[in-house]
């Protein structure tokens, strides 16, 4: 339902877009080349403890992106990585590197996304030298931009990790609206009190 809600907004087209989820003996993930708004709950890949494919079809190319991110992150139980239009367009713009390319505008982009929106180095979709560059980000963030791709996201719950997926995206559409403009920020006691309340 989730999933088929992220294809029906346009927050995943075609084949694009992958989700993964921790389970007490492993994973969940949606299969290679499968459509987020058409998912048949039989085919979903099942992973063991070792990320041996165990069931269903076989997993997403991004596995190495997911597996990352659920080792660096052990309070995360699901990862939503898509290619949603305004994140994936300051994914283009943003230098990699950057540390938080959309500014504080609202409180729930702080709450559900953080201080800190990594921008990571451009690699092909699926190449598992991006294991160690994800893994390092994702312990200081709980979501990146990757360069030219799109953003990924984690949360404690898939719906969390759904959730800010979805502020991201709104955020990021935000930050695109008001380029060139003087926005209020949201300012660096204002961010710290969103933080130290919510988490």
């Amino acid at each position: 339902m989730l999933a088929r809600s992220l294809f029906e907004r346009g927050y995943s087209v075609g084949t694009a877009g992958n989700i993964s989820v921790r389970l007490p003996d492993g994973y969940l993930m949606t299969p290679t080349n499968s459509c987020l708004g058409r998912l048949d709950p039989a085919r979903i890949s099942k992973l063991d403890r070792a990320w041996a494919h165990v069931g269903g079809d076989r997993p997403s190319k991004e596995v190495f992106l997911h597996r990352a991110f659920l080792e660096a992150r052990p309070d995360a139980g699901a990862v939503v990585h898509l290619h949603s239009t305004h994140a994936t367009a300051i994914a283009c713009l943003a230098a990699p590197g950057e540390a938080a390319p959309i500014p504080p505008l609202t409180p729930y982009f702080v709450m559900r996304v953080g201080r800190a929106l990594p921008v990571l180095p451009y690699f092909r979709p699926g190449d598992p030298a991006m294991e160690d560059t994800v893994r390092h980000a994702a312990k200081i963030a709980k979501a990146v931009l990757l360069a030219n791709h799109g953003p990924v996201v984690a949360g404690r719950t898939l719906a969390d990790a759904v959730h800010a997926a979805e502020e991201l995206e709104e955020a990021a559409r935000l930050a695109l609206l008001l380029r060139g403009a003087n926005p209020r920020l949201l300012t660096g006691a204002q961010v710290t009190d969103l933080l130290e309340t919510f988490g």
